[in-house]
């Protein structure tokens, strides 16, 4: 189980930021590094900037829904918020001069009403 505490919070910004460092947690453990966390700029924002141990760099969206009692938690992932996601990872790319670097999208969900549930997409879409 990945998860630091019982019970997540109530509140939808505050259980954001929980999963958010459950998923961090979650890949520190895979063997990623975190660079850089909220990174936000006009295009978009991205939770979590990691990489990998072949140099890659992550660009990580969290999810982090109380229950899927009305929709599961992939169906919060729209064609909007990848392309939201892929500029702003292109102006991140672009400002710290990383071209050169392969890339890729990993989503992670977590449902909160069942305790360890944490499910990772690597790769999820290629922009």
């Amino acid at each position: 189980m990945w998860f630091r505490r019982n019970r997540p919070p109530r509140d939808p910004k505050a259980l954001g930021r929980w999963g958010e460092k459950q998923a961090q947690a979650f890949l520190e453990t895979q063997g990623l590094v975190c660079v850089e966390r909220n990174f936000t700029c006009q295009s978009g924002e991205i939770d979590l900037i990691m990489t990998d141990s072949d140099k890659t760099l992550v660009f990580v969206e969290v999810k982090t829904r109380t229950s899927e009692d009305h929709h599961a938690v992939e169906s919060a992932i729209t064609f909007a918020k990848k392309r939201r996601m892929t500029r702003a990872a292109g102006f991140y790319v672009g400002i710290h001069d990383l071209a050169h670097r392969p890339l890729r999208f990993d989503v992670i969900t977590i449902s909160a009403s069942v305790p360890g549930d944490l499910r990772h997409y690597p790769n999820a879409w290629v922009p």
